[in-house]
Protein backbone atom coordinates (compact mmCIF):
# COMPACT_ATOMS: atom_id res chain seq x y z
CA UNK A 1 0.00 0.00 0.00
CA UNK A 2 2.91 2.34 0.69
CA UNK A 3 4.13 1.85 -2.89
CA UNK A 4 0.67 2.66 -4.26
CA UNK A 5 0.54 5.80 -2.11
CA UNK A 6 3.94 6.93 -3.41
CA UNK A 7 2.84 6.12 -6.96
CA UNK A 8 -0.30 8.28 -6.75
CA UNK A 9 1.56 11.16 -5.14
CA UNK A 10 4.19 10.80 -7.87
CA UNK A 11 1.48 11.05 -10.51
CA UNK A 12 0.28 14.22 -8.76
CA UNK A 13 3.74 15.78 -8.90
CA UNK A 14 4.17 14.55 -12.47
CA UNK A 15 0.89 16.19 -13.44
CA UNK A 16 2.33 19.57 -12.44
CA UNK A 17 5.42 18.87 -14.55
CA UNK A 18 3.18 17.79 -17.43
CA UNK A 19 1.16 21.03 -17.37
CA UNK A 20 4.36 23.09 -17.38
CA UNK A 21 5.91 20.89 -20.07
CA UNK A 22 2.93 21.55 -22.33
CA UNK A 23 4.06 25.18 -22.58
CA UNK A 24 7.58 24.16 -23.61
CA UNK A 25 6.34 21.61 -26.15
CA UNK A 26 3.73 23.86 -27.77
CA UNK A 27 6.15 26.77 -28.21
CA UNK A 28 8.90 24.52 -29.56
CA UNK A 29 6.51 22.62 -31.82
CA UNK A 30 5.27 25.79 -33.52
CA UNK A 31 7.96 28.48 -33.08
CA UNK A 32 10.89 26.03 -32.95
CA UNK A 33 12.40 27.84 -29.98
CA UNK A 34 13.01 27.06 -26.31
CA UNK A 35 11.35 29.55 -23.99
CA UNK A 36 13.53 29.25 -20.90
CA UNK A 37 11.62 32.13 -19.31
CA UNK A 38 8.59 29.83 -18.97
CA UNK A 39 9.56 28.84 -15.41
CA UNK A 40 9.63 32.48 -14.37
CA UNK A 41 6.14 33.05 -15.78
CA UNK A 42 5.11 30.37 -13.29
CA UNK A 43 6.75 32.39 -10.53
CA UNK A 44 4.80 35.51 -11.54
CA UNK A 45 1.56 33.51 -11.57
CA UNK A 46 2.26 32.22 -8.06
CA UNK A 47 2.89 35.74 -6.75
CA UNK A 48 -0.31 37.07 -8.35
CA UNK A 49 -2.37 34.28 -6.80
CA UNK A 50 -0.62 34.71 -3.44
CA UNK A 51 -1.36 38.44 -3.14
CA UNK A 52 -4.88 38.01 -4.53
CA UNK A 53 -5.68 35.50 -1.79
CA UNK A 54 -3.61 36.83 1.12
CA UNK A 55 -3.77 40.61 0.65
CA UNK A 56 -7.05 41.16 -1.19
CA UNK A 57 -8.95 38.20 0.30
CA UNK A 58 -10.26 37.15 -3.13
CA UNK A 59 -11.88 33.73 -3.56
CA UNK A 60 -9.55 31.00 -4.80
CA UNK A 61 -11.26 30.67 -8.19
CA UNK A 62 -11.06 34.44 -8.79
CA UNK A 63 -7.38 34.44 -7.76
CA UNK A 64 -6.62 31.62 -10.21
CA UNK A 65 -8.48 33.39 -13.03
CA UNK A 66 -6.62 36.64 -12.27
CA UNK A 67 -3.32 34.75 -12.32
CA UNK A 68 -4.22 33.20 -15.69
CA UNK A 69 -5.07 36.62 -17.16
CA UNK A 70 -1.84 38.22 -15.90
CA UNK A 71 0.35 35.33 -17.10
CA UNK A 72 -1.39 35.25 -20.48
CA UNK A 73 -0.77 38.96 -21.00
CA UNK A 74 2.82 38.53 -19.78
CA UNK A 75 3.41 35.64 -22.19
CA UNK A 76 2.08 37.61 -25.17
CA UNK A 77 4.15 40.66 -24.16
CA UNK A 78 7.34 38.62 -23.88
CA UNK A 79 6.71 37.06 -27.29
CA UNK A 80 6.00 40.41 -28.97
CA UNK A 81 8.89 42.36 -27.41
CA UNK A 82 11.63 39.74 -27.03
CA UNK A 83 11.05 36.93 -29.52
CA UNK A 84 9.12 38.34 -32.48
CA UNK A 85 12.02 40.60 -33.63
CA UNK A 86 14.20 37.46 -33.71
CA UNK A 87 12.05 35.36 -36.06
CA UNK A 88 14.85 35.07 -38.63
CA UNK A 89 17.73 35.23 -36.14
CA UNK A 90 20.00 32.24 -35.37
CA UNK A 91 18.72 29.89 -32.67
CA UNK A 92 21.61 30.85 -30.37
CA UNK A 93 20.44 34.49 -30.33
CA UNK A 94 16.92 33.40 -29.37
CA UNK A 95 18.30 31.13 -26.64
CA UNK A 96 20.40 33.93 -25.12
CA UNK A 97 17.39 36.26 -25.27
CA UNK A 98 15.23 33.69 -23.45
CA UNK A 99 17.83 33.41 -20.68
CA UNK A 100 17.98 37.21 -20.48
CA UNK A 101 14.18 37.43 -20.14
CA UNK A 102 14.35 34.83 -17.37
CA UNK A 103 16.87 36.86 -15.37
CA UNK A 104 14.89 40.04 -16.02
CA UNK A 105 11.72 38.49 -14.53
CA UNK A 106 13.59 37.08 -11.53
CA UNK A 107 15.28 40.38 -10.70
CA UNK A 108 12.07 42.29 -11.35
CA UNK A 109 10.30 40.03 -8.85
CA UNK A 110 13.01 40.70 -6.27
CA UNK A 111 12.60 44.45 -6.72
CA UNK A 112 8.81 44.28 -6.49
CA UNK A 113 8.33 41.66 -3.78
CA UNK A 114 11.81 41.27 -2.19
CA UNK A 115 13.84 38.07 -2.12
CA UNK A 116 12.24 36.75 1.07
CA UNK A 117 10.10 33.64 0.72
CA UNK A 118 6.37 33.76 1.36
CA UNK A 119 4.15 30.93 2.54
CA UNK A 120 1.38 30.18 0.07
CA UNK A 121 -1.99 29.55 1.77
CA UNK A 122 -3.37 26.03 1.55
CA UNK A 123 -6.43 26.70 -0.55
CA UNK A 124 -6.49 23.55 -2.68
CA UNK A 125 -6.92 20.06 -1.36
CA UNK A 126 -6.18 20.35 2.35
CA UNK A 127 -5.40 17.14 4.21
CA UNK A 128 -5.12 13.54 3.01
CA UNK A 129 -7.50 10.80 1.95
CA UNK A 130 -7.10 7.57 3.93
CA UNK A 131 -8.30 4.28 2.45
CA UNK A 132 -8.17 0.64 3.55
CA UNK A 133 -8.13 1.49 7.26
CA UNK A 134 -5.38 4.05 6.84
CA UNK A 135 -3.02 1.76 4.89
CA UNK A 136 -3.33 3.92 1.78
CA UNK A 137 -2.84 7.68 2.23
CA UNK A 138 -3.13 10.12 -0.66
CA UNK A 139 -3.06 13.91 -0.41
CA UNK A 140 -6.06 15.78 -1.76
CA UNK A 141 -3.76 18.13 -3.66
CA UNK A 142 -2.40 15.13 -5.60
CA UNK A 143 -5.92 14.07 -6.54
CA UNK A 144 -6.82 17.64 -7.52
CA UNK A 145 -3.66 17.98 -9.61
CA UNK A 146 -4.18 14.69 -11.46
CA UNK A 147 -7.80 15.55 -12.31
CA UNK A 148 -6.80 19.06 -13.42
CA UNK A 149 -4.07 17.68 -15.67
CA UNK A 150 -6.43 15.17 -17.31
CA UNK A 151 -9.05 17.86 -17.93
CA UNK A 152 -6.45 20.23 -19.42
CA UNK A 153 -5.03 17.49 -21.67
CA UNK A 154 -8.52 16.55 -22.88
CA UNK A 155 -9.55 20.15 -23.62
CA UNK A 156 -6.23 20.97 -25.27
CA UNK A 157 -6.40 17.89 -27.49
CA UNK A 158 -9.96 18.76 -28.55
CA UNK A 159 -8.87 22.35 -29.22
CA UNK A 160 -5.91 21.26 -31.38
CA UNK A 161 -7.90 18.68 -33.37
CA UNK A 162 -11.37 20.21 -33.63
CA UNK A 163 -10.96 23.98 -34.04
CA UNK A 164 -9.71 26.07 -36.96
CA UNK A 165 -7.13 27.75 -34.74
CA UNK A 166 -5.88 24.35 -33.62
CA UNK A 167 -5.61 23.18 -37.22
CA UNK A 168 -3.71 26.37 -38.05
CA UNK A 169 -1.33 25.62 -35.18
CA UNK A 170 -0.72 22.13 -36.56
CA UNK A 171 -0.11 23.60 -40.03
CA UNK A 172 2.43 26.09 -38.66
CA UNK A 173 4.13 23.27 -36.79
CA UNK A 174 4.54 21.30 -40.03
CA UNK A 175 5.64 24.14 -42.34
CA UNK A 176 5.34 27.84 -41.52
CA UNK A 177 6.09 28.88 -45.11
CA UNK A 178 3.34 26.73 -46.55
CA UNK A 179 0.96 27.87 -43.80
CA UNK A 180 1.63 31.49 -44.75
CA UNK A 181 0.85 30.71 -48.40
CA UNK A 182 -2.47 29.21 -47.29
CA UNK A 183 -3.43 32.51 -45.63
CA UNK A 184 -2.57 31.63 -42.03
CA UNK A 185 -1.23 34.49 -39.90
CA UNK A 186 1.81 32.74 -38.44
CA UNK A 187 2.69 35.59 -36.05
CA UNK A 188 -0.82 35.52 -34.61
CA UNK A 189 -0.69 31.73 -34.18
CA UNK A 190 2.63 31.96 -32.34
CA UNK A 191 1.17 34.65 -30.05
CA UNK A 192 -1.84 32.41 -29.33
CA UNK A 193 0.54 29.55 -28.53
CA UNK A 194 2.43 31.72 -26.03
CA UNK A 195 -0.89 32.85 -24.53
CA UNK A 196 -2.09 29.26 -24.01
CA UNK A 197 1.25 28.11 -22.61
CA UNK A 198 1.45 31.06 -20.21
CA UNK A 199 -2.15 30.54 -19.09
CA UNK A 200 -1.35 26.91 -18.31
CA UNK A 201 1.74 28.12 -16.42
CA UNK A 202 -0.55 30.11 -14.10
CA UNK A 203 -2.59 26.99 -13.32
CA UNK A 204 0.61 25.04 -12.73
CA UNK A 205 1.84 27.84 -10.45
CA UNK A 206 -1.13 27.51 -8.09
CA UNK A 207 -0.85 23.70 -8.08
CA UNK A 208 2.90 23.86 -7.48
CA UNK A 209 2.56 26.45 -4.71
CA UNK A 210 -0.12 24.30 -3.09
CA UNK A 211 2.16 21.25 -3.21
CA UNK A 212 5.28 23.12 -2.03
CA UNK A 213 3.79 26.19 -0.26
CA UNK A 214 6.78 28.52 -0.69
CA UNK A 215 6.75 31.47 -3.09
CA UNK A 216 10.05 33.13 -4.04
CA UNK A 217 11.61 34.83 -7.10
CA UNK A 218 13.46 31.62 -7.99
CA UNK A 219 10.66 29.14 -7.28
CA UNK A 220 10.05 28.44 -10.98
CA UNK A 221 13.65 27.67 -11.93
CA UNK A 222 13.98 24.03 -10.83
CA UNK A 223 10.41 22.97 -11.71
CA UNK A 224 10.90 24.72 -15.06
CA UNK A 225 14.07 22.74 -15.76
CA UNK A 226 12.39 19.50 -14.70
CA UNK A 227 9.36 20.24 -16.87
CA UNK A 228 11.68 20.95 -19.81
CA UNK A 229 13.33 17.61 -19.04
CA UNK A 230 9.89 15.99 -19.07
CA UNK A 231 9.14 17.56 -22.46
CA UNK A 232 12.40 16.21 -23.89
CA UNK A 233 11.79 12.88 -22.16
CA UNK A 234 8.41 12.46 -23.81
CA UNK A 235 9.43 14.02 -27.13
CA UNK A 236 9.81 17.79 -27.44
CA UNK A 237 7.04 19.27 -29.58
CA UNK A 238 4.61 16.45 -28.78
CA UNK A 239 1.66 17.25 -26.52
CA UNK A 240 1.02 13.59 -25.54
CA UNK A 241 4.79 13.29 -25.06
CA UNK A 242 4.79 16.20 -22.59
CA UNK A 243 1.95 14.53 -20.68
CA UNK A 244 3.67 11.13 -20.57
CA UNK A 245 7.10 12.58 -19.81
CA UNK A 246 5.75 14.68 -16.95
CA UNK A 247 3.94 11.77 -15.31
CA UNK A 248 6.95 9.45 -15.61
CA UNK A 249 9.32 12.10 -14.28
CA UNK A 250 7.09 12.74 -11.25
CA UNK A 251 6.80 9.02 -10.48
CA UNK A 252 10.55 8.45 -10.85
CA UNK A 253 11.35 11.41 -8.58
CA UNK A 254 8.87 10.39 -5.88
CA UNK A 255 9.90 6.72 -5.84
CA UNK A 256 13.57 7.70 -5.79
CA UNK A 257 13.01 9.92 -2.77
CA UNK A 258 11.03 7.18 -1.02
CA UNK A 259 13.30 4.19 -1.68
CA UNK A 260 16.77 5.49 -2.55
CA UNK A 261 17.71 9.01 -1.43
CA UNK A 262 16.15 12.45 -1.36
CA UNK A 263 19.55 14.00 -2.07
CA UNK A 264 20.15 11.87 -5.17
CA UNK A 265 16.63 12.12 -6.60
CA UNK A 266 17.39 14.94 -9.05
CA UNK A 267 20.60 13.25 -10.22
CA UNK A 268 18.77 9.97 -10.85
CA UNK A 269 15.98 11.77 -12.73
CA UNK A 270 18.46 13.39 -15.12
CA UNK A 271 20.42 10.14 -15.42
CA UNK A 272 17.25 8.37 -16.57
CA UNK A 273 16.71 11.15 -19.12
CA UNK A 274 20.25 10.69 -20.48
CA UNK A 275 19.70 6.94 -20.74
CA UNK A 276 16.42 7.39 -22.63
CA UNK A 277 17.97 9.90 -25.04
CA UNK A 278 20.91 7.58 -25.71
CA UNK A 279 18.47 4.83 -26.69
CA UNK A 280 15.84 7.05 -28.37
CA UNK A 281 17.16 10.59 -29.04
CA UNK A 282 13.75 11.92 -30.13
CA UNK A 283 12.14 11.01 -26.79
CA UNK A 284 9.51 8.42 -26.03
CA UNK A 285 6.83 9.75 -28.42
CA UNK A 286 8.98 11.97 -30.62
CA UNK A 287 9.26 11.33 -34.36
CA UNK A 288 12.43 11.44 -36.41
CA UNK A 289 12.09 13.91 -39.27
CA UNK A 290 14.14 13.77 -42.43
CA UNK A 291 15.16 17.10 -43.92
CA UNK A 292 16.03 17.59 -47.57
CA UNK A 293 19.04 19.77 -48.32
Amino acid sequence: MAFLSFLINGLGLGSVYAIIALGYSMVYGIAKMLNFAHGDVIMVGAYVAFFAISSFQLPTVVAILLSIVVCTILGITIERLAYKPLRQAPSLAVLITAIGVSYFLQNGAQLLWSSSTKVFPQVLGKGTLSLFDGQLSVSYISITTIITCIVIMTLLTLFINRTKTGQAMRACSEDKGAATLMGINVNQIISITFAIGSGLAAIAAVLLASTYPVVSPTMGSLPGIKAFTAAVFGGIGSIPGAFLGGLLLGVIETLTKAYISTQLSDAIVFAVLIAVLLIKPTGLLGKKLSEKV
